[in-house]
Parts: structure tokens; sequence; C-alpha cells
């Protein structure tokens, strides 16, 4: 994966919907335009940041599943302080 994440936030092991509420603090504390790398376990992630990005400013860049470890890469919009 070419995507150069600002920060990184290791989520495996937390079940739902953890995964997506630490993904949310952590996009809280970034500036607008900086990537988020996500890694989690949790199956039900896959819909749930599918989704959240939908729903909101923040960019799902990309999202891919390697030996059960789901990564996502979001990339801060600019209300992303108050999603």
């Amino acid at each position: 994966m070419a995507l150069q994440p600002d920060h990184m936030l290791d989520a495996r092991g937390l079940h739902c919907p953890l995964p997506l509420l630490k993904a949310k603090q952590a996009l809280s504390t970034l500036e607008v335009g900086a990537l988020l790398e996500v890694q989690a376990t949790d199956v039900g992630s896959w819909p749930d940041f599918e989704t959240f990005a939908a729903q909101g400013p923040h960019c799902l860049e990309a999202r891919e599943e390697r030996d059960g470890v789901y990564f996502y890469w979001l990339r801060k919009g600019e209300r992303g302080s108050t999603a």
C-alpha cells in the first residue's frame, strides 16, 4: 500500500464498536487532511468504517484485509472534530 499515514491506531482485539470509537477519537486530534491508518480484527468493523465515512466529512481512502487484520485509511475531513 502506497499510502503514508500521519498516525496509526492499533485497534486489534477490540470488539464493535470500539475500533470505530477509537478511530473517531484519533481523528479528533489530527489536522484536516491528515491520514489515519487503523488496524482492527473485528469483522464488524468492515461495514462500520464504510458507513462512518459515507455519513461524515471523512474519506475512506482505502481498506483491505490481510490475514484476519482489517486495515483502514481515513483522511480527516473539514468538520472532523465534530463528527
